[in-house]
């Protein structure tokens, strides 16, 4: 790849990622839960308000930064460093996007479905174009990948079992700090599962020929 086709690429990844974090923001607006590797950094964020979920989703993104390099060691590759800024951007972008939809009025349930349906399409939205882009994961996906490629399984495989313990450990954290109250993690969180990888395909489908002729 030439070097503009490179900076074209990481200025789409740099937009995938404010349209993935105004995604979550959409979804927590809701109240209703986040997507299941935004629930661990979500209910923290219910315990812990000193900090904003941005914050958080940054704080957690490096602690699967870091588990990257503890499984892959001398196979981590450093240029996979450049998640760390990106993460850093994404959590600014999501607390910018929080303040986007604080506009919105959402206090009735069937307006709480609606952000939530929202943010999944706008979440799909971005990975797709983030995926299109091909130039470097995030911290989430790339954990994921790390992990199938150190123990060769499935990355979809991987995925789904990385999204479900994202789950657990979100359930217990809630448990622990909330007397036994679950918080943060609703129906919002089953829909954003079930529901992401669609849109992600449908997006990917209609915009992969038209982006790489641009890119």
């Amino acid at each position: 790849m030439s070097k503009t086709e490179i900076a074209k690429r990481y200025v789409l990844f740099m937009i995938s990622l404010f349209f993935s974090a105004l995604g979550v923001a959409f979804t927590k607006h809701g109240e209703l839960g986040v997507s299941p590797i935004s629930s661990v950094a979500n209910v923290m964020s219910y315990k812990f308000d000193f900090f904003s979920l941005g914050t958080w989703l940054i704080i957690w993104n490096c602690f699967l930064i870091i588990g990257q390099i503890v499984i892959l060691r001398k196979n981590f590759q450093l240029i996979q460093l450049l998640q760390i800024p990106l993460s850093f951007l994404f959590g600014w972008f999501t607390d910018l996007g929080m303040w986007i939809v604080s506009f919105i009025s959402a206090n009735t349930y069937p307006m709480c479905i609606v952000m939530v349906i929202a943010g999944i399409v706008i979440l799909g939205f971005g990975i797709s174009l983030s995926i299109i882009a091909n130039v470097i994961m995030n911290s989430g996906e790339a954990f994921v990948k790390a992990i199938s490629d150190i123990f060769h399984k499935k990355f979809g495989n991987v995925k789904i079992v990385f999204d479900i313990f994202c789950v657990i450990m979100s359930i217990i954290l809630s448990l622990l700090f909330f007397d036994f109250t679950i918080v943060g993690i609703r129906e919002g969180t089953i829909i954003s599962a079930l529901l992401t990888g669609v849109v992600v395909k449908f997006f990917n489908d209609k915009l992969k020929e038209p982006l790489n002729k641009i890119l």
